[in-house]
């Protein structure tokens, strides 16, 4: 009997299991994806080039909601959950919506879903998304350039176009994003790697990206989305954990499981948490995984003309996912607003226009600052439409690429930097010297 399969995922993890695991098994059918967390990647399908000629119409995609339909309709004997960055009981609220439906409710485990690289490979994951994975990862690939290596990141699958066109993505220099026609959300984790002189891959087929990036590599380093797991077999695995969110690192799914795996947990913003969420994170990594070597981080944050935020009212821009399925409720802009004597944080939740006001809508735990949401034209045109209405004197831009490039914003703006320092031994040149 064929085993008939639904897929839920958010477009990464769900490809990259039904590539792996799926595809090519004569004993299980896919007859769907549902869409989740990433805003317009349903109704679409996974096209039959990538699918293989098992599935010569290709899989659909819907929408996470229709699941309950998908069900009755389909009478799939597996469901698989193949995304991440969700609470405890959020998956089993989802394990029992399958269950008492009839299906299984299954998840891929790392042996099943790793592929094995003929390059060492160190990787970057995190216990939730916005614990600074992408400042850890550019630290990394300095250390192991500085060592005289030729390195190359290949980043954690973000197709949100067509999806054909997105099998295997070379990023080596500025022209190439827009070659590829990213969004501001692929510009972000691509451009600090590209910026620093190093090639980033990327896309949906990441046994062709890996043959791609074995050719060029003495090491891969794997730049993590989200707080999944690494899609490479990682010969180190480094682990970054938000001492802003204590708990979270033993709460969230597939978060615990990177902690309980890493050979390297970074406790990241030190300088900005409290001593207590610090403490609380370290004896989860004593509890969860004693063995593992714990390095103390900051992330320091810089500003352009800081004098120039005195007195004025701020609005904060910040990076879209670790305020909305990240959790967090203020970034390194409110933090540079406060530091600087901003007279105020201007909420732009009245000001919100289109897609932003249904953004705040789904995540109404997002503090008064801007979410830089750009998952496509229309939220480029909404970001730039609600920074213009909001009443600010000043705008900081405190997202890894600097929007002010992108998009038009009308008022002064002034970039937020932040990047991963260490704080005394061990560090990640010790960790990297071990590896």
């Amino acid at each position: 009997m064929v085993t008939r399969v639904i897929i839920m995922g958010a477009a990464g993890r769900d490809f990259h299991n039904f590539n792996m695991v799926f595809r090519d098994d004569p004993g299980h059918q896919v007859v769907a994806f549902t869409a989740a967390q990433i805003p317009n990647i349903e109704g679409r399908r996974y096209p039959p080039e990538l699918a293989g000629p098992r599935y010569p119409q290709g899989i659909p995609i819907h929408p996470e909601a229709e699941l309950p339909r998908l069900i009755r309709e389909l009478r799939p004997h597996q469901v698989v959950l193949a995304y991440s960055d969700l609470s405890h009981e959020a998956v089993m609220h989802l394990a029992s919506q399958v269950l008492a439906a009839g299906p299984d409710f299954r998840l891929i485990g790392p042996d099943a879903s790793m592929l094995e690289s003929r390059v060492p490979v160190v990787s970057v994951c995190a216990v939730r998304t916005g614990s600074g994975k992408s400042q850890t990862t550019r630290r990394v690939v300095r250390i192991l350039r500085d060592k005289g290596r030729k390195v190359v990141a290949v980043r954690h699958p973000m197709p949100y176009g067509e999806i054909a066109r997105q099998r295997v993505q070379r990023f080596a220099l500025m022209e190439d994003l827009d070659r590829h026609r990213c969004t501001i959300e692929e510009r972000e984790e691509y451009e600090p790697h590209i910026a620093a002189g190093c090639v980033v891959y990327a896309g949906v087929d990441y046994g062709a990206i890996l043959a791609e990036a074995e050719k060029e590599a003495d090491v891969i380093v794997w730049d993590g989305g989200n707080n999944d797991l690494p899609f490479y077999r990682p010969r180190l695995e480094i682990v970054v954990a938000d001492p802003h969110r204590p708990g979270h690192e033993v709460s969230y799914h597939p978060g615990e499981a990177n902690l309980r795996r890493a050979h390297v947990v970074v406790i990241n913003k030190v300088d900005t948490a409290a001593p207590e969420g610090v403490e609380a994170v370290r004896r989860s990594i004593r509890a969860l995984n004693p063995r593992a070597m714990v390095v103390e981080a900051a992330s320091p944050i810089s500003v352009d003309e800081p004098a120039s935020i005195a007195g004025k009212r701020v609005l904060a821009v910040e990076d879209g996912p670790t305020l909305t399925h990240g959790g967090m409720g203020y970034g390194a802009g409110v933090l540079a607003a406060r530091r600087h004597g901003a007279a105020e944080v201007v909420d732009p939740r009245a000001w919100a226009v289109g897609s932003l006001r249904a953004t705040y809508a789904a995540y109404p735990g997002i503090g008064p600052l801007l979410p830089a949401m750009g998952y496509g034209d229309e939220q480029v045109r909404d970001l730039e439409a609600t920074i213009e209405a909001t009443p600010a004197d000043v705008v900081l831009v405190a997202t890894p690429v600097d929007l002010r490039r992108i998009i038009r914003i009308g008022k002064p703006a002034l970039r937020v930097r932040y990047e991963l320092e260490e704080v005394g031994h061990p560090d990640l040149v010790d960790a990297l010297r071990e590896f």
